[in-house]
């Protein structure tokens, strides 16, 4: 399967823009219940695959999403990199191993489970797998563009009432509710970015 170079850079380009816009935001979460840097770590990552974008849109989409995650993991910092490099890299190789009884939502839930347990971690932990669930179930239902953006967004909110049980934000106990999970966040932003740009791009 290949990708559409432009669609590709677009939303090479799409995701890097919001991260960067919204970098001091995710910092800020981050300094609540967490090391302060999210927002700083996303970007770098984010710059980085912006770096590689020419070389990448040539790519059949499974071996970029393997780069791109490849990338991710070499300059995110903390946690962030592994997991949403396990992410992009395992949706790579599952694509790559499609077969006709798959679609993409299954391709998606493998792909997040890896995540799941490279991270040791399930729904209700207060991570980026509670938007990531919700968003690949909004898909396996067919949902519209702007209702996986919106999922995506409610999700990441609802993060607020959950005790942490993964990473340094575990540590705080129940002094990390009523706090959103920045990387729960930033999983959210960028969610909403793609469906964006994807509504936008088809419409075009």
């Amino acid at each position: 399967m290949q990708a559409e170079p432009v669609l590709l850079t677009g939303l090479i380009e799409t995701c890097r823009a919001t991260i960067a816009a919204n970098s001091e935001h995710l910092c800020a979460l981050d300094r609540a219940i967490g090391d302060g840097d999210h927002g700083t770590n996303m970007r770098r990552g984010c710059d980085a695959v912006s770096a590689e974008e020419a070389s990448v849109a040539t790519l059949p989409l499974a071996d970029a999403l393997e780069k791109i995650g490849l990338t991710l993991v070499m300059n995110i910092g903390g946690a962030a990199g592994p997991l949403y490099g396990t992410l992009l890299m395992e949706m790579g190789r599952e694509l790559r191993a499609l077969n006709q009884n798959q679609d993409f939502p299954a391709v998606l839930r493998q792909a997040i489970d890896a995540v799941a347990r490279r991270g040791r971690s399930h729904a209700g932990d207060k991570t980026l797998l509670d938007v990531l669930y919700p968003v690949q179930d909004a898909l396996a239902h067919r949902s519209s563009l702007t209702d996986i953006a919106r999922q995506a967004e409610v999700a990441a909110e609802r993060t607020s009432a959950m005790r942490a049980m993964r990473g340094r934000a575990s540590y705080l106990g129940d002094r990390s509710i009523g706090h959103v999970d920045p990387g729960a966040s930033s999983c959210a932003l960028l969610t909403t970015a793609i469906c964006r740009y994807l509504e936008e791009h088809r419409s075009a």
